[in-house]
């Protein structure tokens, strides 16, 4: 035994220094170790500490924008905050390409979200349903006394539709609210919601509840995002039948199926992380809804890709989007807040919209990619820098170190260090 332990006494009433020292002596932490943690970029420690629980530091992520974006006949510079080499590249250049046919055109439903209150134990079912179809109205009323801000605003539950569900457990009503959210994410609105009716529901089907929270699957929340590319723009028709032939892969392959829906994914997470929407919550949703496989039954990619009259290369892409422009950390984070005006945008359905243009563009640059150079080229060549830049090699003659390990086929630390001597 180390003697070593993680079981700290309140360590969430802890200082920044306390816990970093914490941190730091059961890590065993160099000086310049714990220095980087005490870099909080835009943020300060106060900030970053109201976020989330027992914070030591941040990960900051680069922040890049790409150009060429072009969205219902306007334009945008995008913010896209990832690790990833290539994506922000790649996405500009698919963006680009698709200019000349007008760009992106994204339309999306209006911002409705799904409360989920769960009834168990009922005797009977119908009769529950009967009951809460019987004082809907009521119970609507009663959810939308839990955010007058958002009825001021023109939100407010829209529906309540009730779901009867088996499982091994017993028979289970789901009651699902529809909650128009306006320009919010809307968990918090609409887990606050779910909670308000609980009482009355289990009242009125005398069932006794269990879950009351928002759900991920946003299905009544949905971007259709198309793009047209020229054969002319690609240059050859080898590309266009690369392209579908690994779209109808995705179709019958879920192994190849997985992949080709992440590429949608890293456009879409690096705008959401760039404009502090929750992430998570956004893949959840859109791999639920490629699992509904609509007519298939099986996981389904998110594009399509077809061909025109013209012979040119059609994109389109379908995908529940929950996004906001207002709450969270959205208002609080300073990052995301020059994000939102670098994007100029005036609704969460814009952005939802911008998200939607990205995922396509992503996709189809990942796969066009994959059907000519290959998707190594370009991650290899920025990964060759990175390892040259590492080493020490002065930032002059980085480009030339990072061609000759790609010429080699050898993008090592031990090449790039040897080839640091020879300059030396």
């Amino acid at each position: 035994m180390s003697g070593k332990t993680s079981k700290i006494h309140g360590f969430y009433k802890k200082t920044h220094e306390q816990r970093l020292k914490i941190i730091k002596e059961f890590s065993s932490l160099s000086s310049s170790d714990s220095s980087v943690l005490q870099n909080f970029a835009e943020l300060d420690f106060e900030a970053a500490n109201r976020m989330i629980e027992n914070v030591v530091s941040v990960m900051p992520v680069p922040l890049g924008v790409a150009p060429h974006f072009l969205i219902n006949g306007k334009d945008y510079f995008v913010p896209m905050a990832i690790e990833e080499s290539s994506v922000v590249a790649a996405a500009s250049y698919a963006a680009k390409l698709a200019r000349p046919s007008g760009g992106f055109y994204v339309s999306c439903t209006p911002p409705i979200m799904i409360g989920q209150v769960q009834l168990n134990e009922i005797d009977d079912i119908e009769v529950a349903i009967r009951a809460i179809e019987d004082q809907k109205k009521e119970l609507i009323d009663i959810a939308n006394s839990a955010d007058p801000v958002l009825i001021d605003v023109g939100g407010g539950v829209r529906d309540i539709v009730c779901r009867r569900l088996k499982t091994r457990r017993g028979e289970v009503l789901m009651v699902h609210l529809l909650v128009d959210v306006q320009d919010a994410m809307g968990a918090n609105i609409v887990n606050g919601m779910a909670e308000k009716v609980t009482s009355i529901l289990e009242f009125i089907t005398g069932g006794r509840a269990g879950l009351r929270i928002v759900s991920n699957l946003s299905v009544h929340r949905v971007v259709t995002a198309k793009a047209v590319w020229k054969k002319e723009e690609l240059g050859s028709d080898r590309i266009i039948e690369g392209v579908l032939d690994a779209y109808e892969l995705a179709c019958v392959d879920p192994f190849r199926c997985a992949t080709h829906n992440k590429g949608i994914m890293n456009g879409i997470d690096a705008v959401a992380i760039a404009t502090g929407n929750d992430f998570r919550a956004i893949e959840a949703g859109a791999h639920a809804f490629a699992a509904l496989g609509g007519e298939s039954g099986r996981y389904k990619p998110l594009t399509r890709y077809s061909k025109n009259e013209n012979g040119d290369l059609v994109g389109e892409l379908e995908i529940p989007l929950a996004v906001g422009i207002v709450g969270g950390i959205t208002q609080c984070h300073p990052v995301a807040k020059v994000c939102l005006k670098i994007l100029d945008v005036s609704t969460a359905s814009e952005l939802a919209r911008i998200m939607g243009a990205v995922g396509l563009a992503q996709n189809f640059a990942a796969i066009r990619a994959l059907v000519s150079e290959g998707i190594s080229k370009g991650h290899m060549r920025l990964h060759s820098k990175n390892i040259a830049m590492s080493v020490g090699v002065p930032k002059e003659f980085v480009d030339d170190i990072a061609q000759q390990m790609i010429e080699e086929d050898n993008i090592s630390v031990g090449r790039a260090r040897e080839l640091l001597e020879g300059i030396g």
